[in-house]
């Protein structure tokens, strides 16, 4: 039913009108809407940037993003525009105004649709280019030289990191835009066959055409110099080398320049044959264009096939020896000192009283243990927690000492049900409170951490000043401070201690700033709230991870930030943050495509203001020189001394470069070819699983040094084999910092492996049996990280061993240390007396260090003491095992650990007479 004919032509026009009107009046007001969130946010990130002084760094990267989406929206647009108009002015031309096809709009109407559609592309390629584009864009806009260029092209490492990249980017976006306009105009052409008819169709599918052969040319001469950054020789076969290859060169690098000169030449044969409507002949060119590639890669396999292959060393020879070369340089392992290590069976007590502070910083407590413990023991309330725990070093009263150390943050979520209003998650509990730290080499008699600094508020060995923790690992809510709200600070007895923020980091919530952010948390109370006054500050982004990569997200951070406690008694986070790239010449990526990596910032965040810092560790890398041009203001070149003191060589970048170097360390090109000398990381035992070692940070003294530092080091073994064939380490402390070294055992000599002992001692038929006896009690065995111990020219093997309850509330505790030395290994309750009992082994003429009264075997039953007598014969000894078992079993039960462990020293020494 027609509804028109009961309505005037007046009437219809005002509906029209009406219409359009309506139409235009909803599209500006989706673009207001848009353009104010914009804005909106802008405005809001901008006063939170300020709020920390990185502001120039936000409009550097607003800006760019900006002018490279404006440039991107006209670019995009105005092509469309110009493509559409085009398309329309061929119809009007080939029908006649008169005939056009009724589908087709008036003028008005056809203007407004190209506008809406071109602005629709614009937006789209608006989003394309500044997304994409700002980082190139500036990298190549401010980038510094590598000084090295490639053995090849003879182009400097910059050309690769900054230059190409960005050419290929500017190359695919122009040519993803005219192969979108070319499928358009052959869509539109199409119908009605105008493409065969009409000229000004001809010319500008000719044009079109035209741009997409120029760039797909210009893509194929940039081809040559992505061969310097890939193994991939064709589509089916991978190169020995990691860059330029024998077939790369031969065969690979002219194919691209013939298929650029196809590329114009076809396209000129195509817009020709389209000219002169020889249609059939435009697939002419593509065919060549198609065989060609073919041809190209046939060619390739069959010379990496039938030349390469059967000679692949001598044809790669020079190319391999680039690889190796440029590796090294891409991970800072050119710079490596190698040194020998005899491995010699020299451990004596005077080379325990030379290496005495490296005893002392033996590590018998692990990270994951001693979290559970910490938990447990030192957070008193749900609502704390550790988050982890953190390895580091302090001099404390003149001693170098190795602790760990773990802040006590809160956790919101970890409130009572009743008490997760918006008062308290927002107003009252704002942060955690001080850090809790220990030795890594002493426990208690009960096998639990000694402590340096504990309880609330913290005491200890440092004075910490400042021990509220408003930022930090956990996944903090926003908050306000310095409301009418008092803050809870910590708990004490029954009562709960108050606190107000000092500090003046936070976004002020006067002015307009409060209606603002109400918004933005989509907030009424931050509005009708009158706990809020003209003081009170809005904390943003407290997780520390996240506030770093809001103020840098250029950079990749490390997934393991460290509190430390400065000189001034305030804490202070450290993150690593790495720079990484996939296109430097002729390196091995050690994961996808990335092959370049450096950790040239360090950024700390107070703890308390949540302050950051961004310091500069190693000025003259090239990628982070650029980076300090494009953002001068996010850098801090003077590095505070006790922020430098707390410097870790992070263990992922460490274990990127261990890694590389166990391939990477071969000098000789044929041995590295046939990786006959690959070094891989050890296995161990933790948990009861074997697994992958991982790097450890250990307090020792290098042989040419007289005193102990802080190492970074991790054991090498030969492929498919166990002992150890060197270990590779780094420097932490101050002007040695990121220095690295090597040191090999000799091949033709045994040195024990971690694996290896791992074996002997569950070969070792007392200390199996023991763990056995303490697994089959009703407790879990936890063999902790086995450490190996360079002192000197020899090796010395530590593990603890943790006893823990199988109930729920149970405490991991380290109750034995199991010690080797080369052909010796060694349980004992206590690392002193391991270390005793092998001394005694290497030298008979040793004095123990035991009391007459540790001989005795003493137990307690019924309180009353009883002496046992000396086994006369096996079933004795076995029946005295049996009770002592039992009792142990008993004690175990009854959650009595020092009973427990008194038992377990007496089943110990009934099993050494049976030994």
């Amino acid at each position: 039913m027609d509804y028109r004919g009961n309505l005037s032509e007046k009437q219809i026009k005002k509906i029209k009108k009406f219409g359009w009107g309506f139409g235009i009046a909803i599209a500006v007001l989706i673009v207001l809407l848009t353009v104010v969130l914009s804005t909106f946010h802008w405005i809001t990130d901008y006063i939170w940037m300020d709020s920390l002084g990185f502001e120039k760094v936000y409009t550097t990267i607003l800006s760019s993003r900006i002018l490279l989406g404006l440039a991107g929206f006209v670019l995009f647009a105005v092509l469309t525009y110009f493509t559409l108009s085009w398309i329309l002015r061929v119809y009007v031309h080939h029908f006649g105004p008169q005939s056009l096809p009724g589908y087709f709009p008036s003028k008005k109407l056809g203007v407004l649709i190209k506008t809406v559609i071109s602005i629709l592309v614009g937006v789209v390629g608006s989003e394309i280019v500044k997304g994409v584009g700002w980082e190139p864009t500036l990298k190549v806009l401010k980038h510094a030289s590598f000084g090295k260029t490639d053995p090849y092209f003879h182009m400097d490492v910059s050309f690769y990191m900054f230059i190409l990249p960005f050419m290929k980017f500017v190359l695919f976006v122009l040519l993803g835009l005219a192969i979108f306009f070319l499928l358009i105009e052959i869509a539109a052409y199409a119908m009605f066959h105008i493409y065969r008819m009409n000229r000004s169709a001809q010319v500008h599918m000719g044009l079109t055409l035209g741009i997409v052969g120029i760039l797909l040319a210009a893509l194929h001469i940039l081809g040559p110099y992505g061969t310097m950054l890939t193994d991939q020789v064709n589509i089916f076969q991978k190169s020995v080398v990691h860059g330029l290859s024998y077939t790369d060169k031969l065969i690979n690098n002219p194919a691209s320049y013939v298929l650029a000169a196809v590329a114009i030449l076809g396209t000129i044969w195509m817009i020709m044959a389209m000219v002169r409507g020889k249609l059939e002949s435009m697939a002419v060119p593509i065919v060549v264009y198609l065989g060609v590639v073919i041809l190209a890669q046939g060619a390739s396999v069959i010379v990496q096939s039938f030349v390469v292959s059967p000679n692949e060393f001598s044809k790669e020879k020079p190319f391999l020896e680039h690889n190796l070369n440029y590796t090294k340089a891409a991970y800072s392992l050119d710079d490596i000192t190698v040194k020998e290590n005899p491995g010699n069976d020299s451990l004596d007590e005077d080379m325990i009283k030379r290496n005495q502070l490296t005893i002392d910083n033996v590590r018998l407590n692990d990270s994951r243990p001693l979290h559970d413990i910490y938990n447990q023991l030192q957070t008193f309330r749900t609502y704390y927690e550790f988050n982890d725990m953190d390895i580091d070093r302090y001099r404390i009263d003149g001693d170098y000492q190795q602790v760990f150390v773990g802040a006590r943050e809160l956790s919101t979520d970890d409130l009572p049900a009743q008490a997760k209003t918006w008062v308290n998650r927002t107003l009252r509990y704002t942060h955690g409170y001080g850090v809790a730290m220990s030795h890594v080499n002493k426990v208690t008699s009960q096998g639990q951490p000694e402590y340096m600094i504990k309880n609330l508020p913290p005491e200890g060995v440092l004075d910490i000043k400042r021990p509220q923790i408003y930022f930090g690992e956990e996944d903090y809510p926003n908050v306000i401070v310095n409301s009418k709200v008092k803050e809870f600070d910590y708990p004490s007895g029954d009562d709960n201690k108050s606190n107000e923020y000092q500090a003046r980091t936070g976004i002020p919530l006067k002015g307009i700033n409060r209606f603002l952010f109400a918004i933005k948390e989509g907030s009424v109370r931050m509005i009708t709230s009158e706990q809020l006054t003209k003081k009170s500050q809005f904390m943003e982004t407290r997780n520390i991870v996240d506030r770093v990569k809001r103020i840098a997200p250029f950079f990749d951070y490390d997934d393991d930030p460290y509190l430390f406690v400065r000189k001034d008694g305030t804490l202070s986070w450290m993150i690593d943050a790495y720079l990484k790239a996939d296109s430097y010449p002729y390196a091995e990526p050690h994961q996808g495509n990335q092959n370049y990596v450096r950790n040239a910032v360090k950024v700390t965040i107070d703890a308390y203001t949540g302050e950051v810092k961004f310091y500069v560790v190693e000025p003259k890398d090239p990628l982070l020189q650029t980076y300090m041009k494009i953002f001068p203001e996010l850098f801090t070149k003077d590095i505070p001394a006790d922020v430098r003191d707390h410097f870790r060589y992070p263990e992922d970048l460490f274990k990127i470069q261990a890694k590389m170097y166990g391939t990477y360390h071969m000098s000789n090109l044929e041995v590295f070819y046939n990786r006959e000398d690959f070094w891989q990381f050890p296995t161990e035992k933790y948990f009861n699983e074997d697994i992958t070692m991982e790097p450890y940070y250990i307090t020792m003294k290098l042989p040419e040094n007289d005193k102990e530092e802080f190492i970074l080091m991790q054991p090498y073994t030969p492929k498919k084999r166990q002992n150890m064939i060197s270990w590779i380490g780094v420097r932490n402390d101050r002007e040695h910092y990121g220095e690295m070294f090597v040191y090999r055992f000799p091949k033709q000599k045994n040195i024990y492996g971690p694996q290896q002992i791992e074996n002997r001692i569950n070969q070792d038929s007392v200390i199996s049996q023991q763990l056995n006896l303490w697994a089959q009690g009703g407790s879990d065995v936890i063999r902790g990280n086995l450490l190996a111990i360079p002192m000197e020219d020899t090796v010395l093997y530590v593990e603890p061993v943790y006893i823990e309850s199988s109930n729920e509330t149970s405490l991991p505790e380290v109750k034995q240390v199991i010690m080797a030395y080369g052909d010796h290994i060694v349980m004992e309750s206590t690392f002193e007396k391991s270390l005793d009992k092998i001394l005694a082994m290497i030298d008979p003429d040793h004095k123990t260090g035991k009391k007459e009264e540790d001989k005795e075997n003493e137990k307690t039953k019924g309180g009353e003491k009883e002496e046992k007598a000396p086994s006369q014969d096996a079933q004795t000894q076995l029946h005295n095992i049996a009770e002592l078992f039992d009792d142990y079993q008993k004690a175990a039960s009854e959650g009595d650990w020092e009973k427990a462990g008194k038992i377990m020293a007496d089943i110990q020494n009934e099993l050494e007479k049976i030994k």
